[in-house]
């Protein structure tokens, strides 16, 4: 990986409430969700207008919809103010999110899923700390305390052991890289995103792994939510793409982990076997 410069904003900036000329793009990716796209941008462009105190601009990023999906996306890009469309051409939930935040000319990124299973209380202080200069990128947690969280038996054992594998395996120090609401600095997200290479799902936690390597700053706000009992996730194959990518971003690091121990072992070999002065 390599060696990140990134402009820092200053501590003592004013209050994000107070930011003149912010803007904020909450990307919505979407592959075949013509029965719930219009009542959930819908939803969130109501509650962005109404209660959410900086700019914003909602982008539905397509990604491949064989349904009706496009051309709802096109209507409400039409009919709402600050909503726009963006087709991808592939499929992939990480591509779609990675051709809209790095052409992005947002202060920040955000992005959802569009089921919103994740409250819309919780977006203020998602981004909050990326705007005062306190994090770099910002995440829901549906493991941390003070999280309340709906969902089967299922889903919640194949989640904790995920997250838990990433802690393990990853030296992850993140509690939750699967939750569907994450945020960044866009200069940020823009200088990581060539370290992620996955377009599906594992997109989230390479870009995570990506920000810890480079001792980025990562902020966690519990959350709200609510299992979208419709959901079409294919959860084993999900899963099994996870894990390949947990490997691959393991292989990438082998190289450097396997210096670290070489240069251990070479500095406790010095240590306790000091070459002899010959007489």
């Amino acid at each position: 990986m390599r060696t990140l410069t990134l402009l820092v904003p200053d501590a003592a900036a004013a209050a994000p409430a107070e930011a003149p000329g912010v803007l904020i793009e909450v990307v919505v990716p979407v592959h075949n969700e013509q029965r719930v796209l219009e009542a959930s941008i819908v939803r969130l462009h109501r509650y962005l207008t109404a209660d959410f105190p900086f700019a914003f601009r909602i982008t539905i990023a397509d990604n491949a919809s064989t349904d009706a999906t496009w051309l709802l996306a096109k209507r409400l890009a039409e009919r709402l103010p600050d909503v726009r469309a963006v087709h991808v051409a592939e499929k992939g939930r990480g591509r779609a999110v990675r051709q809209v935040w790095s052409a992005s000319d947002a202060d920040v990124v955000a992005y959802m899923d569009v089921d919103l299973s994740t409250g819309l209380e919780a977006l203020l202080p998602l981004v909050a700390p990326l705007l005062s200069g306190h994090s770099d990128l910002a995440i829901g947690t549906r493991l941390a305390n003070g999280a309340a969280v709906v969902r089967g038996p299922g889903r919640e054992l194949v989640s904790r052991c995920y997250n838990l594998l990433l802690r393990t395996v990853m030296r992850a120090r993140f509690t939750d890289a699967q939750c569907g609401f994450k945020a960044g600095r866009t200069e940020v997200v823009r200088a990581l995103l060539p370290d992620v290479q996955d377009q599906e799902w594992f997109f989230d936690s390479e870009l995570l792994l990506a920000a810890q390597h480079h001792g980025l700053r990562i902020h966690e706000v519990p959350v709200d939510w609510v299992e979208d009992t419709d959901s079409r996730v294919d959860l084993v194959r999900t899963a099994l793409d996870d894990l390949r990518g947990m490997a691959r971003v393991a292989r990438r690091q082998l190289p450097r982990f396997a210096a670290t121990l070489l240069r251990f072992v070479l500095l406790r070999s010095w240590v306790f076997h000091p070459r002899r002065t010959r007489t």
